[in-house]
């Protein structure tokens, strides 16, 4: 069973097609790194799974379930609201930006959506959000508020914070990218560690290490086409196609 699958998706923004007929299968406990030049449809592609961006054109799947069909800006088919709902809860998202409520404390926002969206008793989420802070390695930071952290403190708490809805898909959107360098290694030791507990996840990255030593399957995407998909000894170590080997060339 898999836990995404696109079949033919494409995106518009005007006349501007900047997802091409994209076919990508996700089965649990892979991860999948999606790499690629700027302006090539990564980002767009991983917000289009969660609705963030409504696709054009295509098919998504969800756990195997047809979460949406559109044809030319159109819905032709989509599952129930409340089950669509649910199977949305179940994939979580970190973002560029670590888009944390400065107001409420670290312990506070990583303690928000479960009672809120969940409808869980903080009593019961508490101990949970401890030891997710714990995880990502901040359980001295729970009483601190958002302006008193770091970038690389920020982003963890944002991946803690996905983790506290329990989901079954974490999707990363270039989670390093705002960091500065001495900060990305404490995240990506974060992803590297949900990865090999077993964590699905689709990444987002700039960070070709990464990609080339935790991911299961690297797929290349340049100007809204899904180019390559392949595992990372032979993305890397034999790349065939003359764009990745253009792409690669600068950033290697």
């Amino acid at each position: 069973m898999s836990i995404i699958h696109t079949e033919h998706v494409s995106k518009r923004f005007g006349d501007l097609e900047v997802l091409k007929d994209i076919n990508l299968t996700v089965e649990p406990g892979e991860v999948v790194c999606i790499i690629g030049p700027s302006g090539a449809g990564k980002s767009t592609f991983l917000r289009s799974l969660n609705q963030l961006e409504k696709i054009t054109s295509g098919k998504i799947y969800i756990n195997d379930e047809l979460f949406l069909h559109r044809e030319n800006n159109h819905t032709v088919d989509k599952i129930a609201p409340e089950k669509q709902k649910e199977l949305l809860l179940q994939m979580g998202m970190v973002f560029q930006q670590f888009n944390l409520f400065p107001h409420k404390t670290v312990l506070e926002n990583v303690m928000l959506a479960p009672v809120l969206v969940r409808k869980l008793d903080p009593d019961h989420v508490r101990p949970k959000a401890l030891e997710l802070l714990e995880q990502v390695g901040l359980s001295d930071k729970a009483d601190e508020y958002p302006s008193r952290l770091s970038g690389g403190q920020k982003q963890r708490v944002a991946i803690a914070r996905a983790l506290a809805m329990e989901p079954k898909i974490m999707l990363f959107d270039e989670p390093t990218s705002a960091l500065d360098p001495e900060l990305v290694g404490d995240v990506l030791a974060v992803m590297k560690q949900l990865a090999e507990a077993g964590m699905t996840m689709l990444v987002v990255t700039h960070e070709m290490g990464f990609a080339r030593e935790v991911a299961d399957r690297v797929v290349f995407m340049c100007d809204g086409v899904l180019a390559v998909d392949a595992p990372p000894e032979e993305l890397f170590g034999h790349p065939e196609n003359e764009r990745l080997k253009s792409f690669l060339g600068k950033v290697l």
